[in-house]
């Protein structure tokens, strides 16, 4: 099993939209649903699975809430188990040349590159049957005044502080990188603890999947980018995921491997701040190398573009359409999907 790094959603939203974690040889969250039960918009209760209605299971596995209600839904668990994180720095160049040795060398593999460096941050996790590791006391004071005083606490105000001088970005994320990120680290934990992430402010975040074998180009298309336009000051980090092809309809990973590159630009204080010409270069990226939106992040898609995306796209609106036929689970959001 393997889960996404936000662990403040539902189970619904999770299976609604195409929740992932990382690993080659996981898909996304989905893929562990084996069975769901909907109420569908004339009220009748319908059972789908891989053996039962199979056409239905496939479209309200990643179904944007517009398929049915889903009443229940049966996932494939599997016992509590440890997990080893092994954290380093390293060059950016480095992990997109090796990349495949990355994803074979651990369980979820998972990167961040740090915009404005030529650095990246790669975290290995591995199943183990080792004990968790408990730090000691200096080790927990020490970890609390790097990681919260100030790796929250003094990222936000020095964030804070940037958003009235920009051309301070590119230094304080060397010093973010250098200060809470780039220590060599290794920790045991349950697993939950480890891919589990605390987003500790409000922020901004955009994030398509590519297939796996565009990965670098992408990476090195956006660095480019950034690099060479004038006033381009981005936040840190860029995130790096990875996710198994499935047979989904409308997922993300649907037919292919898959990687996922997620953006961000921090609200600090709640404080608006400019994103909208990184998110248009990005999201040209991205399209141009394949890209499918994360559909529980903000996007900018034409419904054209979203059908030409997705190849069973017309055949998942024909399974809505005939479970839904008078629009009883449609708002604006999916009618701009749809092109209604």
């Amino acid at each position: 099993m393997s889960l996404g790094a936000v662990s403040d959603i539902t189970l619904g939203g999770a299976i609604a939209t195409g929740v992932h974690g990382s690993g080659l040889n996981y898909g996304i969250f989905s893929t562990q649903v084996l069975e769901m039960e909907l109420i569908t918009s004339d009220g009748r209760r319908l059972c789908c699975s891989r053996t039962e209605n199979e056409d239905v299971f496939l479209a309200a596995c990643c179904g944007l809430g517009s398929v049915g209600i889903v009443v229940t839904a049966t996932v494939k668990c599997e016992p509590a188990f440890r997990l080893r994180e092994t954290r380093y720095s390293c060059q950016l160049q480095q992990v997109l040349e090796n990349l495949d040795v990355h994803l074979q060398s651990s369980d979820h593999f998972r990167c961040l590159w740090y915009p404005h460096t030529d650095t990246a941050v790669c975290f290995h996790l591995s199943r183990t049957k080792e004990e968790a590791t408990k730090p000691s006391l200096l080790q927990s004071i020490y970890l609390w005044i790097v990681e919260y005083a100030f790796g929250y606490y003094g990222m936000e105000f020095l964030l804070y502080l940037s958003t009235w001088f920009p051309s301070w970005i590119p230094w304080l994320n060397e010093l973010f990188l250098r200060v809470i990120f780039a220590p060599r680290r290794q920790r045991v934990d349950v697993s939950y603890r480890v891919f589990n992430y605390e987003c500790r402010f409000k922020q901004h975040v955009n994030e398509w999947s590519i297939p796996r074998e565009n990965t670098a180009l992408a990476l090195w298309k956006l660095k480019e980018w950034i690099d060479n336009t004038p006033g381009a000051y981005v936040h840190i980090p860029v995130e790096i995921r990875f996710a198994r092809a499935d047979d989904i309809y409308i997922s993300p990973a649907s037919g292919r491997d898959s990687c996922y590159i997620n953006v961000i630009m921090y609200r600090p204080y709640g404080k608006k701040v400019a994103y909208e010409v990184y998110w248009a270069a990005y999201e040209g990226i991205m399209k141009s190398l394949g890209g499918r939106p994360h559909w529980a992040k903000a996007y900018n898609a034409t419904a054209k573009e979203i059908h030409a995306m997705y190849p069973n796209f017309s055949k998942w609106c024909a399974i809505r359409q005939k479970l839904d036929p008078q629009g009883m689970f449609l708002n604006p959001y999916m009618e701009r999907i749809l092109g209604s």
